[in-house]
């Protein structure tokens, strides 16, 4: 402009409302975007499972039909997602019940092989036994100790003869077992019935109140003592050997010995010495103890794998040359 020339006020402010105009249009669209993807969240049923670029996708598209056509598309994807999401699950699942079916059909096979298997092993175990009862070497258990022993003493010695009556019928040489002096109404029949129930009428095991000597000559009998003078060699196959059924926690000494010789029987005692290098204490041992001893010498005849069952505290180690 001439500087003669007056400014036009007028025309000043038309200008600058224009460019204000402008900048706001400029600033305008955000907000205006912004409301009308909330106005189509608000048309949508499902908001939460749509982003927003699927919002501007939406809202971009040049007409209704277009509009309904993505929305189609985008509900079709949805439920192909949950179709492949529950077809997952269900195959899952489908996983984990053959997994437990097979599981449990191996562990019914196992416990049914198992059973069979028991079955089997108990019949023949018990057709030894019976086998022994006809021709089996007999041996003894003295059941005459119930005055020197308490009620708790009693309670033990019926639980190592009920032990040793189990190493007995699974060997592969059984003896015929005989409990004798056992009386209807003793504590050891009762202690013998609270563990055998049902099976005590059923045991493979001959049971009298009689005395050995009442059934066997008493030259074949031989009283196995740790108290007794005569140490014993050699296995004898044709003699029967009798075990006192008792555990004194008094170590009552000569109580047996004193029995045997009452009844004018022949002793004997384990070569304890002999094979072990014993520790200074007492040589008695329990009764499945002895148990185990004897089968092992009745099926080799080998002293010093029969001793092998003797406790290791008792002893250092076995003797080089006995």
């Amino acid at each position: 402009c001439n500087p003669s020339e007056k400014l036009d006020l007028d025309a000043w402010k038309k200008v600058m409302r224009s460019g204000l105009q402008e900048e706001a249009s400029e600033t305008v669209p955000d907000h205006k975007e912004l409301s009308t993807l909330a106005a189509a969240r608000e048309i949508l049923a499902d908001p939460e499972n749509i982003s927003d670029e699927q919002l501007k996708t939406f809202m971009e598209c040049p007409s209704k039909s277009a509009k309904k056509k993505y929305l189609k598309f985008l509900h079709i994807k949805e439920i192909q997602k949950k179709n492949d999401k529950r077809k997952l699950d269900e195959k899952r699942e489908r996983r984990l019940e053959a997994q437990e079916q097979a599981s449990e059909t191996e562990e019914t096979k196992r416990n049914s092989l198992i059973c069979l298997w028991s079955r089997s092993m108990d019949r023949a175990y018990n057709w030894r036994v019976a086998q022994s009862m006809i021709f089996g070497q007999p041996l003894v258990f003295d059941m005459s100790y119930e005055k020197e022993m308490s009620t708790r003493e009693v309670t033990n010695t019926v639980r190592q003869v009920v032990l040793s009556e189990s190493c007995n019928r699974r060997s592969v040489d059984p003896f015929h077992l005989h409990f004798c002096n056992l009386k209807d109404d003793s504590l050891y029949h009762k202690e013998f019935l609270k563990h055998y129930r049902e099976a005590w009428g059923k045991l493979l095991v001959t049971v009298t109140d009689q005395c050995y000597t009442e059934i066997f000559p008493k030259d074949k009998l031989i009283y196995l003592t740790a108290d007794s003078p005569k140490v014993m060699k050699t296995y004898d196959h044709n003699k029967i050997y009798i075990i006192g059924s008792m555990v004194d926690r008094s170590i009552k000494t000569g109580v047996s010995l004193a029995r045997a010789k009452r009844l004018g029987l022949e002793t004997a005692a384990l070569p304890l010495e002999k094979y072990l290098l014993w520790n200074t204490g007492a040589k008695n041992l329990t009764l499945d103890q002895m148990m185990h001893i004897l089968l092992t010498l009745k099926d080799t005849g080998d002293w010093k794998k029969a001793l092998e069952y003797v406790p290791k505290r008792k002893y250092c180690g076995f003797v080089n040359k006995p």
